[in-house]
């Protein structure tokens, strides 16, 4: 008998995953790994950001789910440059998906591309796709006591989103708690209020994307000055 423990497959995941990073660093496209439950309001924000964005900002979408092609029509419909994956029963995206999405889009001409994962708090935790940053919303409705329960994924993530905020008065939801269980699970995470359906915060997100990205490229692009100095 022949047993494949599921570290390996993770260090094949990972290293693939590498292959993507670098990939994506060479053509200058910051990719965001976009994770959450289903209708946590994941495609409503890359919506608003689109928006906000509008032609200063160039971004492509990959959308990962089980089946259909709803979320990937509305980013169409915006004129986006969007990639569907259906992973007909897998719970996550993996690297090697990615990497056979992203040879249908134009990376050259993207500076933000951002991965919808499939909406769940568990598989897609421990899946690196090649990203630069991770990036989890949680929307009001769920709770403020997602990341007790679901801890794995709440660590090394580069913001959290609590969306829906505007329902925030209807139902029992502290942000306040949120904050105090990042400060253990990922202490250097941003913490951002946003109602993407209205607009609020949507701006902010954008500008700490935008800092991110440029951020990046700054480290990366500092050894090739030095060396040509």
């Amino acid at each position: 008998m022949k047993v494949v423990l599921a570290q390996e497959i993770l260090r094949a995941n990972d290293q693939l995953a590498e292959l993507n990073r670098q990939r994506f660093t060479e053509s200058r496209v910051f990719v965001v790994n976009v994770l959450g439950s289903p209708g946590a309001g994941k495609t409503t924000l890359l919506e608003a950001l689109a928006r906000v964005w509008q032609t200063r900002v160039r971004m492509g979408v990959i959308e990962g789910d089980l089946a259909g092609t709803v979320d990937a029509e509305r980013i169409e419909r915006l004129g986006l440059a969007v990639v569907q994956i259906n992973t007909a029963g897998a719970c996550h995206l993996d690297a090697s998906m990615i990497a056979t999405a992203a040879d249908r889009l134009p990376l050259s001409d993207l500076d933000f591309l951002f991965i919808e994962n499939v909406g769940n708090l568990v598989c897609p935790a421990n899946f690196r796709l090649g990203e630069h940053l991770r990036l989890l919303l949680l929307s009001v409705p769920e709770g403020d006591d997602k990341p007790i329960k679901y801890p794995v994924i709440f660590r090394d993530l580069g913001a959290v989103i609590v969306s829906k905020i505007d329902l925030r008065p209807y139902l029992p939801f502290e942000v306040s708690k949120i904050h105090q269980q990042l400060q253990v699970l990922c202490p250097a995470a941003r913490l951002f209020e946003v109602s993407a359906l209205k607009g609020d915060g949507v701006e902010e997100v954008a500008k700490f994307l935008e800092c991110e990205r440029a951020e990046f490229f700054a480290k990366t692009d500092r050894p090739h000055a030095q060396a040509v100095v």
